[in-house]
């Protein structure tokens, strides 16, 4: 089956223009990125799986091209999902399955536990349960206290300077979480970085504020965990996350073998296809 054609808009909420891509017709499904970047963190998975659903990939409210909080208001991710609840609602969309990978997985959990009865599915990749145990990891350091599990502390922050050097700072904080081989994907992180009006950490202080373990219990969605097996923030939390959710249909776990921080870049297609399957077999 060839690819469905890509095409962008901006969609107009109480929030303001939020700026979105989608592929495909059928069954509605929302992609929601990591911390910083947007859109484009899913331009290969969205042709994939536009090719039988309804692939709507947004930049979230505060990244990429859409609307942006007034300056100075701390970000939430309880803000996150307005947004993403937001652009669904401009579109039309009632009843919609979710994508959600690092900071986008937050979101996820959050829209599913403030609208349970829209949300149909959802599949979250490079699971972190965000709990009291979790927000101490995110809390800043000296360097030498910040490990794997904590890195995302200060992972991309990077003071702008004259000479241009926040530049490679912000390429070398991520570098080791990157497969190698691949500098094109750290192009595209860098890019989405230094959007206008994007605070790069702002959305891990997002991650660090949010109670999650006051809203899990809240999703009726079955859920599927991509565990990425080589994304050291993530892949140790996948048990953890997995028994959150008290209340969700159903807990599926599936391993993204070789799968980093950018997986939905350079695992599109296994990806999609771990996707695509969980879908199926929830009817949507």
């Amino acid at each position: 089956m060839p690819e469905p054609t890509v095409r962008f808009a901006y969609a107009d909420t109480q929030l303001g223009q939020l700026h979105y891509a989608e592929a495909g017709a059928g069954t509605p499904v929302l992609l929601l990125h990591q911390t910083p970047r947007s859109w484009d963190e899913f331009r290969e998975v969205l042709p994939l799986l536009g090719q039988h659903r309804r692939a709507i990939a947004m930049d979230m409210y505060g990244f990429g091209m859409s609307a942006k909080p007034r300056p100075g208001v701390p970000h939430t991710i309880e803000m996150f999902a307005e947004g993403a609840i937001a652009l669904m609602d401009a579109l039309g969309i009632s009843d919609f399955a979710l994508v959600g990978h690092h900071t986008g997985m937050f979101v996820a959990s959050e829209v599913a536990s403030m609208i349970p009865d829209r949300v149909s599915a959802m599949a979250l990749s490079a699971s972190e349960y965000a709990d009291a145990a979790f927000r101490p990891t995110l809390a800043p350091g000296p360097a030498s206290e910040r490990g794997p599990a904590n890195a995302s502390a200060e992972i991309d922050v990077a003071p702008v300077q004259e000479n241009g050097s926040h530049l490679t700072a912000l390429w070398a904080k991520r570098y080791p979480l990157y497969p190698p081989g691949r500098p094109d994907i750290l192009d595209r992180f860098v890019r989405d970085a230094l959007a206008h009006g994007v605070d790069p950490a702002e959305g891990h202080r997002a991650c660090k504020r949010y109670r999650m373990e006051d809203r899990t219990h809240l999703v009726k969605a079955p859920i599927l965990l991509l565990a990425n097996t080589a994304d050291p923030v993530s892949y140790p939390h996948t048990d953890k996350v997995a028994r959150a959710f008290t209340n969700a249909k159903s807990v599926e776990v599936v391993e993204i073998e070789g799968g980093t921080v950018p997986v939905m870049e350079h695992k599109s297609a296994e990806v999609t296809a771990a996707i695509e399957t969980f879908f199926d077999k929830a009817g949507i």
